[in-house]
């Protein structure tokens, strides 16, 4: 057995997390793309019956009322909020995180109506289905959208500025950006910030109250294992919930839903947010997959959390930079753990063909066109001899 096999050996006998995993549905696969879509957790398939069985099959319309469906978006959101770093009544979940761009967005700049604010910022490195809401909630609002590199916000922000709309974490090179002084930096400005948490949430600490983050939405099929196409959610802070007015007003976010009256009164809080039916059987496994940072009685801390990530994600540098020969690959992600989330990103000139040769050999990433490896680290559910059995296949074909 190797140094690092045997490094592997003795950082997962010392690993406070390593119970989690059995709150997964896991084989033998090194499982290393929870970036993209979350392992399963064992108590989702239990509960999805009851509700596709009892809830609907038995009790049907009665559900709404008698088995919570019609409160799921708030009650959820409540879940996620301790994930994020927000207090209760200020997430609502639903619809997807594009819907959610553009709703957070374009209510951003309506907040700043009549300050002759006419610009959008936006991370111009984001993932493109947010450059294209940008751009499409500019045109709407009368707005000029100017994208920027993260780094580069503070310098072009003035009194034009609306809104900013930010990536907390790079999606292809995992660079973790600032939030708190991007944050604060956008409030300087006097304008409003609106953050996508999609590859930080259920990651890293985020602190949405602490750093007075204005919006957020996210996705929550990833790190927070909700299942393919899992509702996405909205945060609006407690304090600028009276002022969203949101683009898309729907019968679910009226101060009166079942009043059926034809001008619109939207109601107080989060539920603002809210647009048409929620889509309870994929909202209702998402609420089954987050008992997982419960478990019984024992609680999972996002602390805890990142200090594994930064551990699995240091120790996979390190198996790399001794399995894989030199020059073969370069990590585009950065080192300084400040500026790292929860993913390692390699560049390799015939990175798709290496990708689908792991994925072969029960290595599972991805590929990020044109030349990314990218393996996503989930903290609840990978463990170090993974990692070192990734870095170690990654070695044997690239050679």
């Amino acid at each position: 057995m190797s140094e690092l096999a045997l490094k592997a050996e003795k950082l997962d006998a010392g690993d406070e997390l390593a119970g989690v995993r059995a709150r997964f549905v896991l084989d033998d696969v090194v499982y290393l793309d929870g970036n993209s879509l979350g392992a399963l957790p064992v108590g989702v398939p239990g509960r999805v019956e009851d509700v596709v069985r009892r809830q609907w099959g038995e009790l049907r319309i009665r559900s709404w009322d008698e088995s919570g469906w019609w409160t799921a978006p708030e009650r959820i959101g409540d879940r996620i909020a301790p994930l994020v770093g927000a207090a209760a009544g200020q997430i609502v979940v639903g619809d997807s995180t594009s819907v959610n761009v553009f709703k957070a967005l374009v209510a951003a700049v309506r907040m700043t109506a009549g300050s002759g604010r006419d610009e959008i910022v936006v991370d111009a490195t984001t993932f493109p289905t947010d450059g294209y809401i940008a751009g499409s909630a500019a045109r709407m609002t009368g707005c000029t959208l100017r994208p920027v590199a993260p780094a580069e916000v503070p310098g072009v922000l003035g009194d034009r500025t609306a809104a900013v709309l930010l990536n907390h974490v790079d999606y292809r090179t995992g660079r973790l950006h600032d939030l708190p002084a991007l944050t604060a930096a956008v409030h300087a400005a006097g304008a409003v910030v609106v953050w996508d948490l999609c590859h930080s949430a259920g990651a890293l600490p985020v602190g949405l109250d602490e750093h007075g983050v204005d919006l957020a939405v996210g996705c929550t099929y990833k790190y927070l294992n909700g299942g393919p196409g899992s509702p996405a959610y909205l945060y609006v802070r407690r304090e600028l919930q009276d002022r969203f007015d949101s683009p898309l007003p729907g019968w679910n976010s009226h101060a009166e839903p079942f009043g059926m009256r034809p001008d619109y009164e939207a109601a107080t809080g989060a539920l603002r947010g809210r647009v048409g039916t929620p889509d309870i059987l994929s909202m209702l496994a998402l609420e089954a997959a987050l008992d997982v940072w419960d478990g019984d009685g024992d609680g999972v801390s996002i602390g805890a959390v990142r200090a594994k990530s930064l551990a699995l994600t240091d120790f996979f540098l390190e198996c790399v930079g001794a399995y894989v020969p030199d020059g073969r690959v370069e990590s585009v992600t950065p080192v300084a753990h400040a500026e790292r989330g929860s993913q390692v990103a390699l560049r390799c000139a015939d990175a798709g063909d290496v990708m689908k040769r792991l994925i072969e050999r029960g290595v599972v990433g991805d590929f990020r066109h044109p030349d990314v490896l990218r393996f996503g680290f989930t903290p609840l559910y990978v463990g170090f001899g993974d990692v070192e059995r990734a870095a170690r296949t990654l070695g044997d074909l690239v050679r």
